[in-house]
């Protein structure tokens, strides 16, 4: 691996964690706005839809700077499904059998699912990168335009 190809996977690495980190505190915000007017299950899933919706935008644009498809944005649930998966896993594990307190738990399950779900996100966004091949390049046209 080159260096510039490590450099490339560091800037998404980090812009992948400001990208969660803003997606959290804009499901926050959302989640509070809402609660004010619905029950807070509702608001929370609209905020959790929402949230999930602008983050497929800002990882594409943003982190893996590639072009929204409709496929794509199909399949990007399936980051928070295993990102789910992971956490809840790791929370069950952590406190069950290695005794953690429950106040800190999720937050450990949380670091640790951070890689997978970078991973699957990017096999996602950028089709190519999970099968040991370099991802083709997206002409600039393609990149600058979006189908969804």
């Amino acid at each position: 691996m080159s260096a510039h190809t490590r450099r490339d996977q560091l800037g998404q690495i980090l812009r992948f964690a400001l990208v969660g980190g803003v997606n959290t505190g804009t499901f926050f915000g959302i989640y509070l706005l809402l609660h004010a007017w619905m029950p807070y299950f509702a608001a929370y899933t609209l905020a959790f839809v929402l949230s999930m919706i602008g983050s497929f935008f800002m990882n594409t644009y943003f982190t893996y700077r590639t072009r929204p498809t409709w496929k794509k944005f199909l399949l990007f649930p399936l980051t928070n499904v295993t990102n789910y998966v992971i956490q809840s896993a790791g929370l069950y594990a952590l406190v069950t059998w290695a005794g953690l307190d429950t106040r800190i738990a999720p937050l450990v399950a949380a670091v640790v699912a951070i890689p997978f779900t970078f991973l699957l996100s990017r096999k996602i966004l950028i089709p190519g990168t999970g099968t040991g091949t370099a991802p083709v390049a997206e002409p600039a046209a393609e990149r600058s335009s979006s189908t969804v």
